[in-house]
């Protein structure tokens, strides 16, 4: 089934803010004493000096910086290595990063390698995918933590709907909730950041009863025919969306949305190289169009635990819990994938 295209018209991103004034002024006098005496509380429990916001920068950007040295290091590897199935997918990659910095479609942070892009017009296509009807009709939409992707962020808080956002990596812990009612005008901007949503997000578990409408993923490249996407290289995207279905919180009607600009679009993803964790997109936003790929890809249906490496298991502390927790309640031993070297950068703290 072919591809519907909308084109929208383009106008210059420069002009616009980063993030557009609330429909109406928000004035707390004239909301009731409870709701009022409960974001006091709040506010004064978040700016409490207990949240060391520079350390917590200090330590993520270090991290950050960690990660991508890693993941170069790793895609020289496997793009050597004539039989890695993974190859293919970091010539892509290089080529739509190579041509964002080159044409200065890219934006901060710079350079874009090894990350989800920051491109020109990321608030245009962010708008573009806040007049979907499926994000109007949302009340619960899981978004993203990088750069791009902020300003949906600030939509979806500011639209009054529920902010589901993993920790970076997934290294700090799991998913982070974020409401409306949780903030306040002056912290809502400050909310769609990493060290946002660690100061004023409510962190949840693999046990909360939650239900996801809607879900926006970052993008290195997608191609808008069949709807096949890559991100960055590090499988967290894949992993999120594993453990949501695990925990019922989506299935395979939810769609998938993600916002990239025009030149991220490519026409040479080989879909029957895809591998079955990989997620495709439903609807594709640019700063100049709206694509629904009417994709025919499979949903992933949880975590591929056959095809998750035992280092990356030992990476991250929340796939460990939950894979402890099916085994104890089923009473057998889950596969592991196979082994893979990881470059010295890629070991982390557990």
């Amino acid at each position: 089934m072919e591809a519907l295209l909308l084109k929208l018209p383009y106008s210059c991103p420069v002009a616009i803010k980063w993030g557009p004034a609330p429909k109406k002024s928000l004035d707390f006098s004239s909301i009731s004493p409870l709701f009022s005496n409960r974001y006091k509380s709040i506010r004064n429990h978040t700016t409490a000096a207990t949240f060391d916001e520079a350390a917590y920068e200090a330590e993520r950007l270090s991290l950050d910086a960690a990660a991508r040295e890693s993941m170069a290091q790793k895609s020289v590897i496997e793009v050597g290595d004539s039989g890695d199935p993974k190859a293919w997918k970091w010539v892509i990659r290089k080529r739509v990063w190579d041509l964002m910095e080159a044409r200065n479609i890219a934006q901060f942070p710079r350079p874009v390698h090894h990350r989800i892009p920051n491109f020109l017009g990321a608030q245009i296509a962010a708008v573009n995918l806040s007049e979907l009807q499926v994000f109007k009709d949302a009340k619960c939409v899981k978004v993203n933590p990088d750069t791009p992707q902020k300003q949906v962020r600030f939509l979806t808080l500011n639209g009054g709907k529920k902010l589901l956002t993993p920790q970076p990596r997934l290294r700090t812990g799991f998913f982070s909730v974020l409401e409306y009612s949780m903030l306040s005008p002056d912290t809502i901007k400050e909310a769609c950041t990493s060290v946002g949503v660690a100061k004023y997000g409510k962190p949840i578990g693999l046990e909360e009863k939650i239900k996801v409408d809607l879900i926006v993923i970052g993008s290195v490249a997608v191609d808008p025919k069949t709807g096949a996407r890559l991100g960055k290289g590090e499988g967290f995207a894949e992993l999120e969306y594993g453990m949501l279905r695990y925990m019922g919180a989506i299935d395979d009607s939810t769609p998938i949305v993600t916002s990239v600009h025009d030149e991220q679009l490519v026409d040479d993803i080989p879909v029957d190289k895809l591998l079955v964790h990989d997620v495709p997109v439903d609807i594709i936003c640019t700063p100049t169009q709206v694509i629904f790929t009417n994709t025919s890809i499979p949903k992933p249906q949880g975590i591929y635990w056959d095809k998750l490496s035992p280092e990356k298991l030992g990476q991250i502390k929340i796939l460990r819990e939950l894979k402890s927790k099916i085994e104890r309640e089923t009473g057998q031993k889950l596969p592991s994938g196979p082994s893979e070297k990881l470059p010295p950068t890629a070991r982390r703290r557990r």
